[in-house]
């Protein structure tokens, strides 16, 4: 590796004219060979002992800015090794120390891997010898199987069906018994069906921490406090976190020699990185947020190899975007700005970190542990969940079940690999994009608020105004229509959560009910109920407690929807469960939106910029899958519905029971039972 590089420098310096490796009179060849030698075996040593320290000195420094100072840090060292040579006639000019640092290691990965220094099997076998080092002087590692849960966010079950019949992910393949060599089945694939919130907040939290009790959705407003929770907010998170701790009495999944990887939550586990809900508060080193960070990028051939592979990842993005954009492919939502960058972290940075901090749980022989990959999730949002661009990220991931399953070989005790994810993604256009004008817009053209000229002159607004003059018994045609008999105006908060949408009246304390809402905005329900890309509302009612409304005056209660399902026969079974709940949390809006949905082809409506949407009801988003091994029981007997996160955090609980990991309570296992 040490010749590669020297010649590899040698190359470099006839090459580029800022780069030397000679005094100005010129040197003999042995000379400058010595010289490269030295120069390359500098930049080695300080490459392995001072990396380690300028990525610990950089954890403060956000994680996408930290991906690309690798090239820079590089350079520098680059630059110092130069000056450290004997000869002293080194030089290169700041620009260029880049581009040589940054062509020296890639050929040193690209020999290394010739060489099989770097295979897989060595990986592994550097981080085995990390980890029994960590081992030592510790307990011994228990005998009994550890169990290793990772998520795929995003992915639907049909969607990783698919993906094992194309031949995308052998691995799944494999482990099915569906792979074209044969061979055993060790896995077994079982469908599960989410809350009427499909999406990370709501369903890591139930699973990890066995209750997501009054998460209405992704983002919501709470008239008790005046403030929006988001779920992939820091405070938010570890107040949602606080919550179903409190609620159920018990720290969490990963409570007992635990490691939360890459999550939102941290399912009460001691080993902690990536974790967003202890981001925003101050841990020890050993459990904040960016401990993750400094594991990995701590090897500078890690930081290379992943900088190299985020960059490639950025062109990627910007090829496959251009090629949508001269296609004409529709739908299609904006993929400029930040978002070439934003994607590379998520489908480069944030899977290698996670997979290696997987492979050193593993090694050390910790019981369990959770971790999340959100590659497929980024990328179906803004390529739709079916496509190249998507089955790409799919078969990656595959390779990096491959890698952590490999990994197991190496460890002090054997894993069971279970594999699941958290919801999946319906396709279709955006709100937006069909009808000219946003949710928000539609709301205010119903209250008889001002609304943008954009949105007042498509149809849907002038429609939703016209409803609002009839309801107020306004001929008039111009000027802005009054909220209600009183003159009083509001402005309501109206949120996104993919295909749901949220509208909260902020100044009244309490949650509105159909009849205070008709009163206030006379045209508003009626607005939104008839509206093509609406498919059902949730409201309170002073009557029948609560009811969903549909169009043409539809108006069930929800003591009726299973003999009546109403606008929810379209949404399949299930869905009236899951509205019935909602209804039941203190946070929820005073009108719900679920968005249109076309059972046909499962494609639903966002009101948020995305072509691959979860959220709500409707289509594959609210189908997951769960992945588990055929040595653990069945998740569900037959013919019983795995149903709602905290059901599957039920049965991962039995799971770790059985694989006598951590200890649960009798309590919880008493619950498990009567549910």
């Amino acid at each position: 590796m040490w010749a590669v590089s020297t010649l590899t420098m040698l190359v470099l310096a006839g090459i580029l004219p800022d780069f030397r490796l000679q005094s100005a009179d010129g040197d003999s060849a042995t000379t400058i060979a010595v010289t490269a030698a030295v120069g390359a075996g500098v930049f080695g040593v300080l490459s392995a002992l001072a990396w380690p320290l300028l990525v610990r000195l950089l954890l403060l420094v956000p994680a996408l800015v930290l991906g690309l100072l690798v090239f820079f840090l590089n350079g520098s060292l680059l630059l110092i090794a130069l000056r450290l040579t004997p000869s002293g006639q080194t030089e290169a000019a700041p620009e260029t120390a880049v581009i040589v640092a940054a062509a020296m290691s890639a050929v040193a990965s690209a020999t290394g891997g010739a060489l099989a220094v770097r295979d897989d099997d060595a990986y592994r076998r550097r981080l085995y010898r990390l980890a029994d080092r960590r081992r030592r002087g510790g307990p011994p590692c228990p005998a009994a199987p550890g169990t290793v849960f990772l998520q795929l966010d995003g992915v639907g079950h049909d969607v990783l069906a698919a993906a094992v019949r194309k031949g995308l992910m052998p691995t799944v393949a494999r482990w099915l018994g569906e792979a074209p060599g044969g061979g055993p089945t060790t896995h077994r694939l079982t469908p599960w069906h989410t809350d009427w919130s499909s999406q990370t907040g709501a369903s890591q939290l139930g699973i990890l921490h066995g209750s997501n009790h009054d998460v209405p959705a992704f983002r919501w407003y709470e008239k008790d406090t005046g403030e929006v929770m988001v779920c992939n907010r820091p405070t938010s998170a570890a107040e949602l976190q606080r919550r179903a701790v409190a609620r159920t009495g018990d720290g969490g999944l990963l409570a007992a020699d635990g490691a939360s990887r890459g999550n939102l939550f941290s399912g009460g586990a001691d080993e902690q990185a990536l974790v967003l809900s202890i981001a925003a508060r101050r841990r020890s080193r050993e459990t904040r947020s960016r401990a993750g960070y400094f594991a990995y990028f701590s090897d500078p051939a890690n930081a290379v190899r992943t900088a190299l592979s985020f960059a490639a990842e950025v062109f990627r993005e910007i090829a496959q975007s251009t090629r949508a954009r001269l296609r004409q492919e529709r739908p299609r939502v904006g993929r400029g700005g930040l978002y070439p960058f934003i994607r590379a972290f998520a489908t480069v940075v944030e899977r290698d970190v996670v997979v290696a901090a997987v492979m050193g749980d593993m090694l050390a022989g910790r019981t369990a542990v959770y971790a999340d990959l959100v590659a497929y999730d980024e990328v179906a949002h803004h390529s739709g969940p079916l496509g190249r661009d998507t089955e790409q990220v799919l078969a990656r991931l595959d390779r990096a079940l491959a890698l952590i399953e490999k990994a197991g070989e190496h460890a002090p005790r054997p894993y069971r690999i279970v594999v699941l994810s958290d919801h999946g993604q319906s396709p279709g256009e955006t709100f937006h994009a069909r009808y000219g004008l946003t949710l928000g817009d539609l709301v205010r053209a119903g209250c008889g608020l001002p609304v943008p000229r954009r949105a007042e002159r498509t149809h849907s607004g002038a429609e939703a105004r016209a409803a609002v003059r009839a309801a107020l018994h306004r001929p008039e045609a111009d000027g802005d229509a009054e909220c209600g008999p009183s003159g009083r105006r509001s402005e309501p908060v109206v949120l996104a959560s993919g295909n749901l949408g949220l509208i909260t009246f902020p100044d009244v304390p309490h949650r509105m009910s159909k009849e205070e809402i008709d009163a206030r905005h006379p045209g508003l329900l009626t607005t939104l109920a008839n509206h093509p890309g609406v498919g059902f509302l949730l409201v309170r009612s002073e009557e029948h407690g609560g009811v969903v409304l549909g169009a043409y005056g539809v108006e069930t209660p929800l003591d009726r929807l299973d003999d009546d399902p109403g606008p929810l026969a379209a949404f399949g079974a299930g869905a009236a469960d899951a509205v019935r709940r909602t209804h039941t949390f203190p946070h929820t809006a005073d009108i719900m939106v679920n968005s249109f949905h076309d059972p046909a082809d499962g494609e639903v409506l966002a009101f948020e910029e995305q072509i691959g949407s979860h959220g709500g009801l409707g289509g594959a988003q609210s189908r997951p899958f769960l992945l588990s091994p055929l040595a653990l029981s069945v998740p569900v007997d037959e013919g019983e519905v795995l149903s709602g996160a905290e059901h599957v955090h039920r049965v991962l609980r039995r799971w770790l029971r059985e694989s006598d990991g951590p200890q649960i309570p009798l309590q919880a296992a008493s619950e498990e039972r009567a549910a």
